[in-house]
């Protein structure tokens, strides 16, 4: 205890001792320091050593920090993207897709189902996945994305390398799989920006997510671009191989695969660096399909040898040629009946036209056979500058059988057949039904001379000045006189009027030169051959209107019908008066300006025209019809039409007439078209305001004796059991005062007090008939009443004073005598 206690005083005694010598030692020391501070520089020196390592330390503190701010705020920038690239697909919808490459094209057939044509923005025709051979659809995932079947729709590598591109200053690249291909072709726009770019990463992932790759592959080969202006697989294989999609080869597959990358360095026709090119390219697809296991070693080396055979492929334009103006007159029916161009072009209808092959392909011959017959009269270059034109229609239905306008749409579009021009004596037939309905007979008497009508003060003339004396309806149409029906029209009250209404119930549109004055018979108004033709197949279908068209029918792309076209049926112009009418254009045929055609072997009703100007003929007409078929021929010559015809008339002609080029024209294609169809006979006629149904005013004198030359048999009586017109269509719409009683009672005609209990006037003569040797038999026409006939017969002089005029002072073209006969057009 004593040694513990006497060490711990030492220990406190030892410590005072220290702090004391401290004390003293740090006395002691201050000589020295005065000795240190003679040695100052190597202190400061020391001092900034020591602050630069301190500054340094600093330095490196600071770039620590800085260096973890910024990681921090990367990985931040870093978190906010994936979230808003997140938020962002998570956000993308598929747009709606570019229209331009979801059209498919829509094609035209004739009525057998052959084709005539097609419409289209891209020309394309998708077809289904199960379409597509296995070998196309292995052949494109080898050339341009092998990886398609396992890939997320994009292409790391393709990312990478776009973003390399672009660092270096370089431009956008294109996206390297089939998806984003696919994506920006349907989606999105060509431009190479980044904002498009991460739009179509978005899409092709979720596309690829939300999509069947089957389906995928399927719109990219029914979209994308092969070159040579097809779109899709299907045209593509049309157009490098003339055959379908379906039908494609192993080497075939390959060629077209390969020329995706780039249509315009791989084709073919681009000669011989190019077939090089497609080679190489060729190959390449050849060796991916077999690294894949999708051919066989033997079936990749008889591929790789050399590329297959290219078929010589129509270079086809649906404008060229004749085509192109039945192509144009569908594409305006089909806008006129509610479809929109953009349905036309790219809805990938089928159209159905009524248009026959056959019958079009005799059309186009007839019209160039004589087009250029008739053209060498007038010398070298006649051809070219003479117009034949054609239209046919089914008296049925109203479809165009066949249609020449002209030989090539391209070089001019004008179509003759739908160019109105002056319809000459073809418009007699409007005439001669306005006269009926007014109380005209076929054998009511009319003035075959020469005459002025009252407040005129040019005379009417016949062709070549021939006086016929006092003819009757029919035989006026036989011979096609003039004078007749300008004295019929000046005899009828509105005359004029009434023509033009006969004109537009038989479906012909008004138009130019159709001036109201007596003269309007004549022809100033001017028909297109296409709207003639169906004014008389409204004839011929006894009075039912016929309204031209050439679309049958319109099939959708899910094949549903969705438009056919309507049959006619309202009825425009009484039935009984077409048979007498159709009775009369016989007479043309078979005595009349139409003899030309009278051997066909079916029986034909038909008028002559010739329009004349002055001495010039400006257009000759044909129109003339079957029971079956309705044809009108128009001849015109110059860029208008409006050109003198008689240089191309026949040697030997006096002039250019509808009877001889426009008939033969008619004759060369019916020949055609009626090949294999049964002779129908025209019904008998009804021989209406005589012992058929009266219209209006009939108490009118009828020419005794007009004997038809058709008529050869011995007369036999007739059943008149008709007599009560039970005959006539009482369906008729029209306003055209057929039960008018008024009509013409200025006429100075005595009027009759027989009238049926339904309060029409009528004759009832006794009846007689006759039947005609050739073709057909044929009625007679009954003897006239002597009931009704006037006391004293009318003259001009007493006939009611007309205000109109015709639209020149000048007297119409006398019209020349042919070599054959007279000839009023």
């Amino acid at each position: 205890m004593a040694d513990r206690k006497s060490a711990k005083r030492s220990a406190r005694r030892g410590g005072s001792t220290s702090k004391g010598g401290a004390r003293s030692a740090r006395r002691a020391t201050r000589p020295q320091l005065s000795s240190h501070r003679k040695t100052a520089p190597h202190r400061k020196t020391a001092r900034r050593n020591k602050m630069t390592g301190r500054s340094k330390k600093a330095q490196r503190s600071k770039t620590t920090k800085f260096l973890r701010g910024l990681i921090g705020t990367i990985l931040a920038l870093a978190i906010i993207a994936v979230i808003g690239v997140f938020v962002a697909y998570q956000r993308t919808d598929l747009p709606d897709p570019n229209h331009d490459f979801q059209t498919n094209t829509s094609f035209i057939y004739y009525r057998d189902g052959s084709r005539l044509g097609s419409f289209s923005v891209q020309n394309r025709q998708s077809i289904p996945y199960e379409s597509m051979p296995k070998n196309l659809r292995n052949a494109v995932v080898s050339a341009e994305n092998r990886s398609f079947w396992t890939d997320p729709g994009i292409s790391v590598k393709g990312m990478i390398r776009a973003a390399w591109t672009i660092a270096r200053g370089g431009e956008m690249q294109g996206g390297s799989t089939i998806t984003q291909q696919y994506i920006k072709v349907l989606y999105l726009s060509q431009e190479r920006t980044i904002s498009r770019k991460f739009k179509e990463l978005f899409l092709a992932v979720k596309t690829s997510k939300e999509v069947p790759k089957e389906d995928i592959l399927a719109g990219y080969l029914n979209t994308i671009y092969f070159g040579r202006g097809a779109y899709g697989v299907q045209a593509a294989a049309k157009a490098f191989f003339y055959t379908d999609a379906s039908k494609l080869t192993l080497s075939q597959s390959a060629v077209l695969a390969s020329v995706i990358n780039s249509p315009g360095n791989f084709d073919p026709n681009g000669g011989v660096a190019a077939r090089e090119r497609l080679l190489q390219r060729y190959r390449y697809v050849l060796d991916g399909m077999l690294e894949a296991g999708n051919i066989t070693q033997a079936q990749h080396d008889e591929a790789y040898r050399e590329l297959p055979k290219f078929p010589k492929v129509p270079n086809y334009n649906r404008w060229a040629g004749t085509d192109g103006y039945l192509m144009k007159m569908v594409h305006d029916e089909l806008i006129a009946n509610g479809f929109s161009d953009q349905q036309i072009k790219g809805g990938g209808l089928k159209v159905t036209t009524t248009l026959d092959r056959k019958d079009q392909q005799a059309a186009v011959a007839a019209g160039q056979k004589y087009k250029k017959i008739a053209g060498r009269n007038a010398g070298s270059k006649g051809p070219q500058n003479l117009h034949p034109a054609l239209a046919s229609v089914d008296v049925k239905t109203g479809g165009v059988l066949a249609m020449y306008g002209g030989d090539d749409y391209i070089s001019n579009t004008r179509n003759w057949t739908r160019t109105p021009r002056p319809a000459a004596s073809t418009f007699k037939v409007y005439a001669a039904v306005a006269g009926m309905r007014r109380g005209f007979s076929l054998r009511s008497q009319l003035n075959g001379d020469t005459f002025t009508p009252d407040g005129d003060t040019a005379a009417v003339h016949n062709d070549s000045n021939v006086n016929y004396g006092t003819v009757s309806l029919r035989q006026a149409t036989a011979k096609s006189i003039n004078t007749a029906f300008v004295d019929m029209v000046s005899r009828m009250k509105d005359g004029p009027k009434n023509v033009v209404k006969a004109a537009n119930d038989a479906g012909v549109s008004k138009g130019t030169g159709w001036d109201l004055n007596n003269r309007i018979a004549l022809g100033t108004a001017e028909v297109s051959p296409l709207a003639q033709a169906g004014g008389y197949a409204t004839i011929a279908n006894d009075g039912k209107k016929v309204t031209p068209h050439v679309v049958d029918r319109v099939v959708d792309q899910s094949g549903k019908v969705v438009y056919h076209a309507p049959s006619p049926s309202k009825q425009t112009i009484q039935a009984d008066i077409s048979h007498d009418l159709t009775y009369a254009l016989q007479s043309v045929v078979d005595e009349g300006t139409g003899r030309s055609v009278a051997d066909f072997d079916h029986e034909v009703a038909g008028k002559t025209g010739t329009s004349g100007v002055e001495d010039r003929v400006t257009a000759a007409w044909f129109v003339a019809y079957t029971k079956q078929i309705s044809t009108a021929v128009m001849f015109v010559a110059g860029d208008t039409g409006n050109e003198d015809l008689d240089p191309y008339a026949r040697e030997g002609a006096s002039g250019f007439h509808g009877g001889d080029y426009p008939a033969r024209t008619w004759l060369d294609y019916m020949d055609t078209a009626m090949k294999g169809m049964s002779d129908e006979s025209f019904a008998d006629p009804d021989w209406v305001n005589l012992s058929g149904k009266h219209y209006g005013e009939t108490a009118r004198p009828e020419v005794e004796g007009d004997e038809d030359p058709r008529d050869t048999s011995d007369d036999t009586t007739s059943d008149d059991s008709n007599s009560d017109g039970s005959n006539s269509d009482e369906s008729y719409s029209s306003d055209s005062d057929s039960g008018d009683s008024d009509a013409d009672s200025n006429s100075g005609e005595s009027e009759t007090d027989d009238s049926d209990p339904d309060g029409s006037s009528r004759s009832t003569p006794p009846a007689t008939s006759t039947r005609r040797a050739k073709p057909k038999t044929r009625q007679e026409p009954p003897e006239p009443s002597r009931k009704s006939e006037p006391t004293q017969r009318p003259t001009h002089a007493a006939r009611p004073t007309h205000t109109s005029h015709p639209t020149t002072g000048d007297p119409p073209r006398s019209e020349r005598q042919s070599s054959d006969e007279a000839h009023n057009g």
